[in-house]
């Protein structure tokens, strides 16, 4: 007891002073009470995740008809999709249907890898949730990216493509690509035994998926498969995007002998294909491979750029790693423009000059006379240069070429650039070109598509050395000549031959009335650590009434990535009755689908969309490619539906038939 009052004693305290509060303790509550603006971000973005969870939780929950009765309280009861709308016609399955997907649509996933990507064997690398993107960057590109001598896997690296139907249905969640396609084609009877998806890996060149996976063999025996247990019935092919490149070649393959060939004789695709309906088809190549190779960009990229720059270019050198990666792509070099200047022009002459951008059109019946009058224009209207793939500076781009003063860059020394010296991690070739180099290549202001070629072997020499032993570019003199029996000319069409298969037919559908890129105004960018030398200039501005110029990009009428020109001459004028493209004079339709963008948030990418992708839900495209399946004939669709004018640019054309 003693000792307790001791330890007591000290608590006695004097009084405190007069008119003077005694001090009180802060309780933990009125510490919380300071409030910083990152409090404020933090509970903003949980309030927007927890509404966000909340609604989509409501939206799975209720019954799967309300959205569609949401929409048709809005716009009107709401046609039926063309599986259920055909099947009450009586159509049923018949021919086998192969789907070859494009470029990026399809999935790719890890085999081996190194340490870095531990636990990710058999996931999705490309395609799906791309949660490997944003967990592990760089090891992502690491193993995204091939190897930059041959074109093929890094060593310890193997990624491969999906197989079956999931490969390429959804490129990612909620994205579909082929699912509403398949899924209509059900609707009448089609199921896998009878469907086949071609996947491939669309990063490398065409003849190294044969080399490496042996990916064209498999595609012949599906086919073979298809037919011999379909009762003889040929298949119907859908190619999209670069998979009409990938097609091509593979019936030039398909009949060659062996080894560098399948072996199936010159009657294969006769005995085997009944049509080939090609979807967004960019047959002679697209401008917009030339500036995603030259400086990583398209028109949305450079207007990101614009916006940010700092985040794109510099903070985290995102351009610079996507270029080390793609640009070991070969498969992207298919689609440099082929056919040079006699098919997309010189520098004062292209096909489309007389295009004119926001033109509105006629109304009509679908008949090619009256759609292309609905786009042409005044005589006094001015004509653009679309020929110019490439130009520095505006007034390069507009002026006549006879004041254009340009230095040939073919010749200039490169050199060491010293901005550059750190940047091994993120090696581009343009570390190895110096200042000199790249200035030569802006004092030669401006690049056709002639010249295109010289442009990227000069900035690209390793890239290109790759793509010039799988790719070629040219219009072919002579096509009995025998080095045209080599594998690098099967996917142009204007050095190679379509197959004797005269009883075959060959569409090229595409979407029109969306503004697509021809061409650019570039800029030299400003000095810095990795940085890449060129960008477009979105500054760049068309001033006169109709202007295709609009933030350093010229555009054309397309599908938003393959201009008409690109997917419709071919069929229009290139294959079109017998020529020597086409000595067995296979019938080609061309059936462009007008651009209708949805009319509500609730129709999603829309049922009229012509854009690259989304046509791939066009309600009217759907139906063609069941009609045909179930036996319908080019003629019995109408034939050719043309809305844009590109029996008019081809005629502008000039080129031995």
């Amino acid at each position: 007891m003693p000792l307790l009052r001791r330890r007591k004693a000290p608590e006695n305290k004097e009084p405190p002073p007069p008119n003077r509060e005694p001090r009180k303790e802060e309780s933990p509550k009125s510490k919380n009470q300071k409030w910083s603006c990152v409090d404020g971000c933090c509970w903003m973005i949980g309030f927007v995740c927890s509404v966000w969870w909340f609604l989509l939780f409501l939206y799975n929950a209720m019954p799967a008809s309300f959205p569609q009765y949401v929409t048709e309280a809005i716009t009107g009861p709401l046609p039926d999709p063309p599986g259920v709308k055909l099947c009450k016609e009586g159509l049923k399955a018949k021919h086998p249907v192969v789907f070859v997907p494009g470029i990026v649509t399809g999935g790719l996933e890890l085999w081996e890898g190194h340490q870095c990507a531990e636990g990710l064997f058999r996931k999705r690398l490309w395609g799906g949730t791309f949660g490997e993107v944003y967990r592990r960057p760089l090891c992502w590109v690491e193993h995204m990216s091939l190897d930059n001598e041959t074109g093929l896997d890094p060593p310890g690296i193997r990624i491969r493509p999906v197989s079956g139907l999931v490969a390429a249905d959804y490129f990612a969640a909620g994205y579909f690509v082929w699912a509403v396609l398949i899924a209509n084609l059900a609707r009448i009877g089609y199921e896998e035994k009878n469907m086949y998806m071609a996947a491939y890996d669309w990063r490398i060149s065409f003849q190294n998926t044969e080399v490496r996976d042996q990916t064209l063999s498999r595609i012949k025996s599906n086919i073979e498969l298809m037919v011999a247990t379909s009762g003889g019935k040929k298949v119907v092919v859908i190619p999209h995007s670069m998979g009409v490149l990938y097609f091509l070649h593979f019936m030039k393959w398909v009949e060659a002998p062996a080894p560098l060939g399948g072996g199936g004789g010159s009657d294969w695709c006769a005995k085997h294909i009944k049509a080939v309906m090609n979807i967004g088809g960019p047959f002679l190549g697209v401008p917009k491979a030339v500036s995603g190779l030259f400086s990583t960009e398209a028109k949305d990229i450079a207007v990101a750029r614009a916006i940010a720059p700092g985040v794109l270019d510099m903070d985290f050198q995102t351009l610079q790693h996507v270029m080390r990666m793609t640009r070991t792509w070969d498969s992207t070099m298919s689609m440099i423009p082929k056919g040079g200047d006699t098919i997309w022009g010189d520098l004062d002459w292209s096909p489309e000059g007389d295009y004119k951008c926001g033109a509105k059109k006629l109304k009509n019946n679908a008949t090619q006379i009256v759609s292309q009058n609905g786009k042409r224009i005044s005589g006094d209207a001015k004509c653009f240069n679309f020929g110019r793939i490439v130009s520095f500076g505006k007034d390069v781009a507009e002026v006549h070429s006879s004041k254009i003063e340009r230095v040939d860059f073919r010749g200039a020394v490169k050199g060491k650039n010293l901005a550059n010296t750190t940047c091994r991690d993120v090696w581009t070739e343009y570390h190895d070109m110096g200042n000199e180099g790249v200035k030569a290549v802006a004092d030669y202001k401006v690049y056709t598509a002639g010249k295109i070629l010289d442009l990227l072997q000069f900035v690209a020499p390793k890239m290109m050395k790759r793509g010039g032993a799988q790719f070629s570019y040219g219009i072919a003199d002579n096509l009995d000549d025998k080095k045209y029996e080599h594998y690098k000319y099967w996917s142009n069409p204007l050095e190679t031959k379509l197959p004797n298969a005269p009883a075959m037919e060959i569409f090229s559908m595409y979407g029109v009335g969306i503004p697509t890129e021809r061409a650019y105004v570039y800029k030299l960018s400003s000095a810095a650590e990795c940085y890449i030398p060129f960008q477009i200039d979105t500054s760049v501005e068309g001033g006169s009434e109709g202007s295709c110029l609009k933030g350093g990009v010229f555009s054309v009428d397309g599908d938003e990535t393959v201009p008409v020109l690109s997917a419709g001459f071919m069929c229009a004028k290139g294959w079109r009755g017998q020529t020597r493209f086409n000595p067995s004079a296979i019938r080609t339709y061309i059936r462009e689908y007008d651009h209708a963008p949805p009319a509500t948030l609730l129709e999603g990418r829309g049922t009229q969309s012509g854009a690259h992708v989304d046509i791939m839900g066009n309600f009217a495209l759907i139906e063609d490619i069941i009609r045909v399946a179930a036996g319908a004939t080019g003629e019995d669709l109408g034939g050719d539906q043309v809305h844009s004018d590109i029996f008019k640019w081809s005629e502008k054309i000039k080129l031995q038939l």
